[in-house]
């Protein structure tokens, strides 16, 4: 390929837009361009990039037994309306009516699509199990799309569903997963993805894991261990805080506070420990806005996530007007309005004397005893773990909270959409059951834009060879000079008659340092410069594009050289991967 005829144009500037440094690189290099919110183009370099990534994720797909398919973009609600899901998801789900007035979606996932495809097929024990799997564009209505490809509505994804007849061969069949999930990224250039327990969300089921790549830039919160081998997303980490030496108890009154709506103003107001605190988080139903209160410990905070499960449908933050039973800025739970649904949380357990809303304009209580002052003080963990926090696993305060990008999922489904969907099997003993479901999936441009954010410099990408949109960069710095023309184009037939991907800069009129600009935004692995001076010593320079090689190698060698440091590359990359 001649990077003259490269459709895509690079830049200098860092557009205003980008936030993060991935997506400014892969806007500069010439990746992709945008088309409307969360959705983009990809130019050629990008395309080069994930179709290598779906490759390495068909062979690891293939390998575990899977049978690539391909399901609609569109379907018809009738599908959604068989799980359930066509009410129960959110505005995430775009639905249309067609020109026939029938209700269709766009599909962001497609559970109900590989259930509608198979039921008739599998109707006997004897087809188990399988795993079906596709490539796909999907269209999530994302309420805020951000940093370029990792959070996007239009997406390319692989999802696979696995159907078993038995939690034992489910599990058997989810290990084997995890471990070619392990080898997709390990070949992608990623081994220091980790996973983490998850929770599985509107997917459903009861076991599911995340594999994330950790980075200061990531959207999401991951709970590990110093002393065990404990990781979890936030979502997911169980709170497990013992309040010591809070248990002394006062008598409960209710004091004037003007003007402290807040917990902070309240304990400044009282002169009072925030840790000995009751804060109110106050959210509403979707079905019906019935008011539901979650009281934690004022220096914690409501993990949504786990206050969503405990209630068993969709909430929503509250909106609090003078008509409602609850005082806003004041709510505590004692004597709450009883039309409103309210938890306590574990943060709150074996407090003596707490201070609470009064659940009147103005007032407080302090010495409130939830033991001793309620009816019936039940706990519940709805809160979110904080750094230096019990393990879970292991019992020591030894948590700490990273950042990092979800690149991958799995979930053990169950028979949630085989219920719903009257999916069935006949047995060896002539039964009808449901076959149970496993999950997996993951996000191609999301995965190549998370190494691109692991892997850069103030120049540009770094691209590990196996995902890198070419492997060799050839930069020929004075293609008017016949001498160097002549050896630059011999290494570019060379490279390209032994099958080696290569990208060949032979512009004229173009500055050393503009090409180099483009080489560094393109983040081929391995350059070579074929200029004048260099010729002089009968040598062309060969540098890798994370600068560890820098070789002057006698032209004559330089083909050799070549073959052999892109063969070390790809060495280094499989020495991480597991075998099978």
């Amino acid at each position: 390929m001649k990077l003259a005829n490269l459709i895509g144009s690079r830049f200098k500037e860092r557009p205003a837009d980008c936030v993060i440094d991935s997506h400014a690189l892969m806007v500069r290099g010439g990746y992709m361009k945008n088309v409307g919110n969360g959705i983009y183009t990809e130019f050629p370099v990008l395309k080069r990039i994930t179709a290598k990534i779906e490759a390495i994720i068909r062979q690891e797909m293939d390998a575990i037994d899977g049978q690539e398919v391909l399901f609609p973009v569109v379907l018809p609600a009738d599908l959604w309306d068989e799980s359930g899901r066509y009410e129960s998801v959110g505005n995430e789900l775009l639905r249309f009516t067609d020109r026939n007035h029938s209700r269709m979606v766009l599909a962001m996932t497609h559970e109900e699509a590989a259930v509608h495809l198979v039921r008739e097929y599998a109707q006997s024990y004897t087809k188990y199990p399988f795993m079906i799997y596709q490539i796909q564009r999907k269209f999530r209505d994302e309420a805020r799309p951000r940093a370029g490809m990792i959070r996007v509505r239009e997406f390319t994804m692989k999802d696979a569903y696995s159907f078993h007849t038995s939690q034992a061969d489910l599990e058997k069949y989810y290990d084997k997963c995890y471990h070619a999930y392990n080898r997709i990224f390990q070949r992608a250039g990623i081994p220091e993805v980790v996973t983490v327990a998850s929770d599985s969300g509107m997917m459903g089921g009861s076991i599911s894991h995340e594999y994330m790549l950790l980075t200061p830039v990531g959207e999401d919160s991951i709970v590990l261990c110093k002393e065990c081998d404990y990781r979890a997303n936030m979502e997911a980490a169980e709170n497990k805080l013992v309040n010591e030496g809070k248990d002394s108890t006062q008598d409960l009154q209710c004091i004037e506070t003007p003007d402290c709506k807040t917990i902070e103003d309240v304990c400044r107001f009282l002169n009072s420990d925030v840790e000995t605190s009751c804060k109110a988080v106050v959210y509403q139903k979707n079905s019906d806005d019935t008011f539901v209160v979650a009281f934690v410990r004022g220096d914690y905070e409501v993990n949504e996530t786990k206050l969503r499960n405990l209630v068993g449908e969709e909430i929503h933050p509250a909106e609090i007007t003078e008509e409602d039973c609850l005082v806003a800025g004041y709510i505590g739970p004692y004597q709450i309005a009883e039309e409103a649904e309210y938890y306590l949380d574990i943060t709150l357990k074996g407090i003596g004397s707490l201070v609470a809303g009064a659940n009147k304009e103005g007032f407080h209580y302090t010495g409130l005893n939830l033991e001793r002052d309620l009816e019936k003080a039940e706990y519940a963990d709805i809160s979110k773990i904080k750094e230096g926090g019990i393990c879970p696993c292991c019992g020591k305060k030894a948590i700490t909270i990273k950042r990092g990008i979800e690149v991958g999922n799995i979930f053990q489904l169950g028979t949630k959409y085989t219920k719903t969907m009257n999916m069935q099997y006949t047995d060896e003993n002539g039964n009808l059951q449901h076959p149970i479901m496993g999950c997996y999936g993951i996000g191609v441009g999301r995965l190549a834009a998370s190494i691109c954010e692991v892997y850069h410099d103030d120049f540009g990408p770094v691209w590990p060879i196996s995902i890198a949109p070419w492997e060799v960069h050839i930069c020929c710095l004075r293609a008017d000079d016949a001498e160097t023309k002549a050896v630059a184009d011999k290494l570019y037939q060379e490279c390209m008659q032994a099958g080696i991907e290569v990208i060949y800069d032979d512009r004229e009129g173009v500055r050393p340092g503009a090409m180099f600009s483009d080489a560094d935004l393109l983040g081929v692995p391995v350059r070579v410069v074929v200029s004048p001076r260099n010729l002089k010593e009968s040598c062309v320079e060969v540098v890798t594009r994370d600068k560890e090689i820098k070789e002057m190698v006698p032209v004559a060698e330089a083909f050799g050289f070549i073959k052999e440091l892109k063969e070390k590359l790809y060495a280094k990359i499989n020495e991480s991967v597991e075998t099978i």
